[in-house]
């Protein structure tokens, strides 16, 4: 493999194939970097080779992946699985680590696709054992044909809390209970965006089957639900929360938590990419231009990673992305690129129209994001707890960066990945100010944990030969 490409997508998910395959049809060298071994992205995880024998409680929407992945398979875009990647510098070059080894790659343009990651959901006893987050149950579901048993309890709210569910019953799993916590005043807040999700690609009609199909199932449905606790000594035993005056607790051997996602933006963060807080989201997203460019040249983001759009949505703008970013290697013309883009816009306007109505009904609740009980730990990696958030503020500190420093949240492995959102709003609530004021934590490579043999491996500023990528063995049946 050559040590630099015309362009290095970092993210195999929807937006990465969908992009790495147009580019590679317009004869751009395209090598593709992801950390799983096979494409797909956590949406389509294991689309290639399916855990379960019957795909129909993974639904249609997933086998659209199987097209996605079938197309990149079939282009000259190469995949470099199991890449680590945890650095890129101003000139793009890469840096690395695959099956232990410390690489690095170079390349005239680089495309990050990283996708979206779940939104924190801190509450009393999130970190016991039997506490994990819906998308973690469906990466098992996906990858390792692995289902809860009866009694799981699905707490949150979002699209994918109601898509699980609907999942497990379809492979014969009943839940124990749902316990939803949308508030009632984001159905009145959502209300003006019914009619333009209606008319979108057909997301509100799914929706409503979902939810019909769970009620007919008898599964208990708890509604607006607040204070949830999670009870146990060791492990979760219960859910503790209140629902229609008065308070209730059900009994579960997995508790199964999700709140939305948001863009898994620690590396563009760590690139030097501009980010913005989204006050309607509720999270920080790039700042990108019509095309995904950034303030770093010959950097874009697509997909999720750039705001969340969704899977569909995320391959328009991969592809978009990738018109330019072939108009900028003289691959195409200004002209060429503009009229490819017709198609795409238009269907990406026509997949994002339901996200008004999405993002005003399933906003988190603001207890749910910025625990009231002091004793909540805030900080999982180093055991920071809301409370010393709190303290840390009331003593002056309005910087992420000062309270990294004071009190180690967001210095653990996650790298603030599940702490730095809410302890940005735990600040900004204390000082009375928007999250904007109090700005991002500032990641520093490495983006991801890395060995310090794969960091000496660059000491004389060179790859060593042995390290070198290896071709990927194309899937059976598909194109050299």
């Amino acid at each position: 493999m050559k040590a630099r490409h015309d362009l290095a997508v970092i993210g195999a998910g929807p937006a990465g194939m969908a992009a790495a395959t147009l580019a590679a049809e317009l004869g751009i060298d395209t090598l593709v970097l992801d950390e799983q071994e096979t494409p797909g992205g956590q949406i389509y995880r294991s689309v290639e080779q399916p855990s379960l024998a019957d795909l129909a409680p993974l639904g249609p929407d997933y086998r659209r992946g199987i097209e996605l992945a079938l197309a990149f398979r079939r282009s000259s875009a190469e995949l470099a699985g199991g890449a680590v990647v945890w650095q890129i510098r101003p000139d793009r070059t890469i840096n690395l680590t695959r099956a232990g080894d410390g690489m690095e790659v170079g390349a005239d343009h680089v495309l990050i696709a990283t996708g979206a990651m779940e939104r924190p959901f801190p509450i009393p006893g999130w970190t016991l054992p039997g506490v994990m987050t819906a998308g973690a149950a469906q990466t098992l579901m996906k990858s390792a044909g692995l289902v809860a048993e009866d009694g799981v309890v699905l707490a949150g709210c979002g699209p994918l809390l109601f898509q699980l569910a609907s999942q497990y019953l379809q492979a014969g799993v009943r839940p124990g209970a749902i316990v939803e916590t949308t508030p009632r005043g984001n159905y009145w807040r959502a209300a003006s965006g019914l009619p333009m999700a209606w008319a979108s690609e057909g997301y509100l009609k799914k929706g409503l089957a979902l939810l019909r199909a769970i009620k007919a199932s008898g599964v208990p449905f708890h509604r607006r639900a607040q204070n949830l606790r999670v009870l146990g000594e060791t492990r979760a035993d219960a859910l503790e929360f209140e629902s229609g005056g008065k308070t209730r607790w059900i009994e579960t051997p997995l508790l199964l938590l999700h709140q939305g996602v948001v863009p898994n933006a620690n590396l563009a963060m760590a690139t030097g990419i501009t980010h913005n807080w989204d006050p309607v989201q509720l999270c920080w997203r790039p700042e990108t231009g019509h095309w995904g460019g950034t303030n770093r040249e010959g950097i874009a983001v697509a997909g999720d990673g750039a705001g969340i759009g969704g899977a569909v949505a995320a391959e328009h703008g991969g592809r978009l992305a990738a018109l330019e970013i072939a108009r900028r290697l003289g691959r195409i013309t200004a002209e060429e690129r503009d009229e490819r883009a017709t198609v795409e816009r238009a269907a990406l306007r026509r997949h994002l129209r339901a996200r008004p109505f999405l993002d005003s009904l399933y906003r988190p609740p603001d207890a749910l994001r910025r625990p009231a009980d002091d004793t909540t730990l805030a900080c999982r990696c180093e055991e920071v707890t809301a409370g010393e958030i709190r303290r840390q503020a009331e003593l002056g500190l309005t910087d992420l960066n000062a309270l990294k420093s004071q009190s180690r949240c967001g210095m653990g492995p996650c790298q603030g990945r599940l702490c730095a959102l809410t302890a940005v709003e735990l600040l900004a609530e204390t000082h009375r100010v928007d999250p904007a004021d109090i700005g991002p934590l500032r990641i520093r490579p490495p983006a991801r944990p890395v060995d310090l043999t794969a960091i000496m491996a660059f000491d004389d500023g060179t790859i060593p030969p042995e390290a070198a990528l290896p071709k990927e063995t194309a899937a059976p049946g598909a194109k050299a």
